[in-house]
């Protein structure tokens, strides 16, 4: 599944590989509504997303979440995307993307702050598992950043250099994740994040998963 030192995709899962903006809008608002909050639009989402999440709902609440306040909204949030996501779908061109990068003999892995043990059967639901030499999820506390995942995760891939990596998602936290281990980051603008907020992180920002793997082919050569 590529040969060592060959060019390396980690992407990221939502907002990228899959396109389930409306269930996340759902479920913010649906948490938001515990706690008396107005929801808001996929815009106003996108302009104020970040990570980690509590600072999200500061910049909504004008304070931080009360730890009973974070743990009722996160448990709503996952509660209300499980029931929605089955009506998402993956981004365009996701699936010929993922089978062109591998015939080139090139690998790809997904790394998402999603919960591991419901990200691996959605991947293998979809049919795409076998293009990826590694799926992991998040396995510990929800809201923080990738970071440390995005040290292990490279850590268990054998051959694969950070050199020759590229990181593609569709948060600012990706290109942090990304320059935390030494790889490369392109930021996808169809996902979570604004582009103008993309833009302030400093690394390519594209509007296709097309451009995006073009990027990355340049940039791990």
């Amino acid at each position: 599944m590529g040969k060592h030192g060959a060019e390396h995709i980690v992407w990221d899962w939502n907002g990228t590989l899959f396109h389930d903006n409306d269930a996340i809008i759902g479920a913010t608002n649906a948490a938001f509504a515990e706690l008396g909050l107005e929801p808001i639009t996929m815009e106003q989402y996108r302009a104020l997303y970040c990570v980690p999440v509590p600072k999200f709902y500061e910049r909504l609440l004008g304070r931080l979440p009360t730890d009973a306040e974070w743990e009722v909204m996160d448990a709503t949030f996952h509660r209300y995307y499980a029931e929605h996501r089955v009506r998402c779908g993956l981004t365009e061109g996701a699936i010929e993307l993922l089978a062109e990068w591998q015939s080139a003999g090139r690998s790809q892995s997904i790394l998402s702050m999603y919960v591991h043990d419901e990200l691996v059967p959605l991947v293998r639901g979809f049919g795409i598992e076998t293009h990826f030499i590694r799926v992991d999820g998040r396995t510990g506390p929800s809201g923080g950043s990738k970071a440390e995942h995005m040290v292990r995760h490279l850590a268990a891939l054998a051959g694969v250099e950070p050199g020759r990596t590229v990181v593609i998602g569709d948060a600012a936290d990706d290109a942090v994740a990304a320059r935390h281990v030494g790889a490369r980051a392109v930021l996808y603008t169809g996902g979570s994040h604004s582009r103008a907020s993309l833009e302030e992180a400093g690394v390519p920002v594209v509007d296709s998963l097309g451009e995006a793997v073009a990027m990355a082919e340049e940039l791990a050569a």
